[in-house]
């Protein structure tokens, strides 16, 4: 049995949001702003390019977030936390990194559902080599809290 190399590296960050994944989010939350996108792929209307450096906008309303998957993914992450704190909801395609700073110190601060299965991103051939989540932050979240007995 041999096993495609492929699968485990990544010649890019940017992995594009499957259409009919978004959709449904879409339909629930509505989004009116795509907070890093390329021209080519974004899902919004209104959206932020390298060019426009969303981590430097100021997110409002109900935003949709698809970062790149790199080292920076924290910054967008705690940019995300920060923003709905202000009054954004921001709903986040996320790899699930549970074991990353990021993950604790922001992801657990809002609505995390786990994806079921391996999302096959646009334009690529085969499914994510690894397990995403979306995470929402902001006041559509639905977070349990658990308290101490």
């Amino acid at each position: 049995m041999s096993i495609n190399k492929g699968l485990f590296t990544s010649t890019t960050d940017l992995w594009e949001t499957p259409q009919d994944f978004f959709d449904v989010l879409h339909s629930e939350f509505n989004f009116e702003t795509d907070v890093c996108a390329l021209p080519e792929n974004a899902k919004c209307e209104t959206y932020y390019s390298p060019d426009d450096n969303g981590l430097n906008q100021e997110w409002r309303g109900t935003c949709w977030m698809n970062p790149p998957y790199g080292r920076k993914i924290g910054e967008w992450v705690k940019k995300a936390y920060e923003s709905s704190l202000n009054g954004a909801t921001v709903v986040c395609l996320l790899p699930a990194r549970t074991d990353t700073a990021w993950w604790h110190d922001y992801c657990m601060k809002g609505e995390v559902r786990l994806v079921r299965g391996r999302l096959k991103f646009g334009g690529s051939k085969w499914n994510a080599p690894f397990p995403n989540a979306v995470v929402i932050f902001g006041e559509r979240a639905k977070v349990d809290t658990l308290k101490a007995m």
